[in-house]
């Protein structure tokens, strides 16, 4: 397939994964690219070359990049000990011991590719660990070795990988070349990073201070920064561009942002851009590990070695074992925290390590994207030309432990954890590991409101606002604005209900609809009556008010999207080409009896529900008064809508939806400030409900500019 072809279709298969992700939540998104990897292979015959250096160069650096970018600060120093301690010695062990089992149940697998396979395999998704961990209760001691090791063992793990690679290609391996050669890579590199990332952070504000401040120029040159620093790292100084591109991500997240102050639009755009590159290279490589699988099942079945049921099998053990080499650390590492915490008295309480928390520890270790990544870099010949040995098992192996540690993670944290949510992975589409804790309980232990109900929250301040702010030179617009809200706040209260109350609101408001649509039907007949409007007109309103009725009937016994923008603004836009048709098809121009009629049905909808609320035999206290609100916020709209506006008033109209929208922005923000104050919210999601009120309102200016 041309490359160009092959680009085109696994990015279409990215965003088709996501979305097969939104209707089966239960399977991690990593899986069902696999999946459709596998099935584009088979079915469409696709196949991807692989190079190790631009495969390395293409993923991994802006992978491990961005991990540095983004590690927090504060754990940063908080976590140095774990971070340390399972980023080197766990990995420098799980590679010597796997290797050292993986050649016992492998042993046509020389030695070299054993403890590549074993190094390969060691690093962890730090999404899917966390995610894992922190549903699971994990005592904090146990949560912080999870979370150090997943945040920075992706180097230690490719350095020790690159290293048995190049022993199995070159054929030489010398205990003291080794470690004097690892010793250099990894200072050399560490140091390469920090040194290529502060020129270019001088470079960057030498730039800006001579006005060359453009968002977009300053996004592309933070986006190529990590191919440049493992290409200079691994071509001229000839060591590790993996611990490059971590320190030159750390450096970048402490001092990188000082322009940022003065162009907080920088940070957003770069942050969305990191987003979709990141969301496109995690689906991309478990999609060509899915088209890869075929390759690889191929030639293990070829092999007369071994069989695809014995590669399954070693893929399982091999699991296995590196399960065991993680519970056994981090039980002996639990253990050897808590009796220096008794020795120093800091924590009388300390608990006691158990071996329930350090398997569930274990079982948080999901491979992801790096582990893919990397394996998939292994060359196809060594040195002398010959074929790299056991390659295709050693594929086996790794993609077998991937997706048996995703499936087994995928069905034990049902088990083990409170949190009925799915399994969170680096694949996933817009993931922030720092929201995956759920609904937490503030410090009073009172539990926290969800997303969903301080936004209604915060929109029925907006709406409180508007109506409060509403005058008789500005009601059309007031209205729109409230029905914008309305809608919104329909949806997610819709959402919020379980379905027997959403079922029963829906009915209710039904029900409302069909009282009004009686009293429309009335002011139609009594305009004709009283010759007030045409035969034609009264045809086209009689029809109009057929079709809603119709679709009233339909709804009846349906689950029905009340209040679904899309389906608003349709409806808007089809009554607009009706209206544009009647016009040009009759010989009369009826379109100020079309607005007095319906003028008079929305007056006369109003009138009928007051009505019916008066009645003795109702009982009002059962109608969800949000239902009740928003139709007759519809009605006061229609009204408006059908005055006649010169240009003048629709210029001042919108001057006047501006100044309405941002005073309701504004109330959001008080409310939000509120739900802060009363404990109803954390930090975290205020900060996220301000970054959604922020967005609303640049996207207002926006469109004020291109008016």
């Amino acid at each position: 397939m041309h490359i160009l072809e092959a680009v085109i279709l696994l990015m279409t298969l990215v965003v088709f994964s996501n979305v097969v992700d939104h209707f089966v939540p239960s399977v991690p998104v990593s899986l069902i690219q696999v999946v459709l990897g596998l099935g584009a292979a088979l079915i469409m015959h696709v196949s991807i070359p692989l190079e190790t250096d631009w495969f390395l160069l293409l993923f991994i650096a802006p992978l491990l990049f961005n991990d540095g970018r983004r590690f927090p600060k504060q754990e940063l120093w908080k976590l140095r000990g774990p971070i340390l301690a399972n980023a080197i010695v766990l990995v420098f062990l799980t590679t010597i011991l796997g290797g050292l089992m993986f050649h016992l149940i492998i042993p046509t697998m020389p030695f070299s590719v054993s403890f590549a396979l074993a190094a390969i395999l060691s690093p962890t998704d730090p999404v899917a660990v966390q995610s894992i961990s922190k549903r699971a209760k994990l005592p904090e001691g146990i949560l912080h070795i999870v979370s150090g090791e997943s945040l920075i063992n992706d180097a230690s793990g490719l350095i020790a990988f690159k290293y048995a690679i190049a022993a199995t290609v070159t054929g030489v391996f010398s205990i003291k070349a080794a470690t004097l050669d690892f010793i250099y890579i990894s200072i050399m590199g560490f140091i390469s990073g920090l040194v290529i990332m502060a020129l270019i952070l001088l470079i960057e504000n030498w730039l800006y201070r001579q006005g060359i401040n453009d968002v977009i120029f300053s996004t592309v040159l933070q986006v190529t920064t990590p191919f440049v620093v493992y290409l200079v790292t691994e071509e001229f100084f000839h060591a590790s561009g993996v611990i490059a591109v971590v320190a030159a991500g750390i450096i970048f997240h402490f001092y990188g942002t000082a322009p940022d102050r003065s162009q907080p639009e920088l940070k957003l755009v770069s942050e969305k851009t990191w987003d979709i590159i990141i969301y496109t290279l995690n689906g991309i490589v478990f999609l060509i590990l899915g088209i890869e699988l075929p390759l690889a099942t191929t030639n293990v079945i070829q092999n007369n070695q071994i069989n695809t049921f014995g590669a399954l099998g070693i893929s399982l053990l091999a699991w296995f074992i590196l399960l065991a080499i993680r519970v056994i650390w981090i039980y002996a590492y639990q253990a050897v925290s808590s009796i220096r915490s008794r020795k120093l008295k800091y924590l009388k309480t300390k608990q006691m390590p158990t071996f329930k928390a350090a398997l569930l520890a274990g079982l948080s270790g999901v491979r992801g994207a790096v582990t893919m990544a990397g394996v998939l870099s292994i060359p196809m010949v060594v040195e002398d030309g010959s074929p790299f040995p056991s390659r295709s098992l050693a594929l086996f192996v790794a993609a077998g432990v991937i997706i048996i540690s995703l499936v087994v993670a995928t069905i034990t944290l049902p088990l083990i954890s409170e949190d009925k949510a799915p399994l969170l992975t680096r694949a996933n589409s817009g993931d922030d590991p720092d929201d995956i804790d759920g609904t937490p309980a503030n410090d009073e232990g009172t539990t926290y409101i969800s997303e969903d109900e301080a936004r209604v929250y915060i929109m029925k301040l907006a709406v409180q606002r508007i109506e409060e702010e509403r005058r008789p030179n500005n009601q059309k617009e007031a209205f729109d604005l409230i029905l914008d809200y309305q809608f919104l706040i329909r949806r997610l209260e819709l959402k919020l209900q379980d379905k027997k109350d959403m079922d029963s609101i829906i009915s209710d408001e039904l029900a409302l609809r069909r009282v009004a649509l009686r009293g429309e039907r009335a002011a139609v007949q009594k305009l004709y009556d009283d010759q007030k409007i045409s035969k034609q007109a009264f045809l086209i309103a009689t029809a109009k008010l057929q079709r809603l009725e119709n679709q009233m009937i339909r709804s009846i016994g349906h689950k029905v999207r009340l209040g679904h923008g899309t389906a608003r603004n349709f409806a808007k836009l089809r009554n607009r080409i009706s209206l544009w048709i009647i016009r040009h098809k009759t010989d009369e121009d009826i379109s100020d009896e079309l607005a007095l009629i319906q003028r008079e049905q929305a007056k006369a909808a109003i009138s009928s529900l007051s009505d019916y609320f008066a009645r003795d035999d109702i009982d009002n206290q059962r109608f969800d008064s949000q239902s009740v609100y928003h139709l007759i916020v519809r009605y006061r709209n229609q009204i408006e809508l059908a005055k006649d506006h010169s240009k003048k008033q629709i210029k001042d109209q919108a001057m006047n939806y501006q100044s309405l929208r941002i005073k309701a922005l504004a109330a959001e923000r008080e409310g939000v400030q509120v739900l802060l104050e009363q404990g109803n919210i954390d930090w975290s999601m205020a900060a996220h409900l301000r970054q959604y009120i922020n967005y609303s309102e640049t996207v207002l200016i926006m469109d004020y500019q291109n008016q």
